[in-house]
């Protein structure tokens, strides 16, 4: 799915509409402080379950952050990188159905938008429902972002989903029981917090009695 054919860096624009760096000063206990941050937008995540196939629906996408992150771990920097050594796919990771807040409608108008675009399910809004609300990236951004949870049916598929515009975006199927082995002691997985801490939320609060 990935389908990239070659990786450079470059300088960050001035006027990128998602990263803003800066450096914040402050005073603390009477000393002079300063913190490196980044202002990028705020979020939503939304754990979707098809009772339907009884599976957790999640998208699968290539991450250039993770594939710089993976590498660097590894070799220190990124310089001179070679895909056969460090395919594309090691930066693709398994998430729950999100987006960025960059619209002026309400969250949980955007959540549903993010349900249909990535994941193909056309829910109304009442049938969303408000998990938690916290901070991502508290040592780098503090940027808001809040969970949902949909319960969806294959009455509820009106397209094949897989994002919009340039976006590239698989929808993945999981069953109850591959969900549970990502969450197991010493699972590595190439998945942000969010959707670790959103599928503990659903196997305590809404998996089916028998799982």
């Amino acid at each position: 799915m990935e389908n990239v054919s070659k990786i450079w860096l470059g300088p960050l624009p001035a006027d990128s509409p998602y990263v803003k760096p800066f450096r914040m000063y402050y005073i603390q206990n009477g000393v002079e402080k300063n913190w490196d941050l980044l202002k990028v937008h705020d979020s939503v995540a939304i754990i979707l379950y098809n009772s339907s196939r009884q599976k957790l629906v999640l998208v699968r996408q290539f991450r250039p952050a993770v594939y710089h992150g993976v590498i660097t771990s590894e070799k220190g920097t990124f310089d001179s990188v070679d895909l056969q050594s460090f395919p594309p796919s090691i930066g693709v990771t398994l998430e729950l159905c999100a987006g960025i807040v960059d619209k002026s409608k309400s969250w949980v108008e955007i959540a549903r938008e993010e349900v249909l675009e990535e994941c193909g399910y056309d829910v109304p809004v009442e049938r969303i429902e408000e998990v938690m609300v916290y901070r991502s990236g508290v040592g780098s951004s503090g940027a808001k972002q809040a969970m949902y949870y949909c319960e969806v049916s294959d009455a509820d598929k009106a397209n094949s989903g897989g994002g919009v515009d340039d976006e590239i975006i698989e929808v993945v199927e999981l069953s109850l029981d591959e969900a549970k082995r990502m969450l197991q002691k010493g699972a590595v997985n190439n998945s942000p917090p969010s959707c670790l801490m959103g599928l503990l939320w659903f196997f305590a609060n809404k998996a089916p009695a028998a799982v």
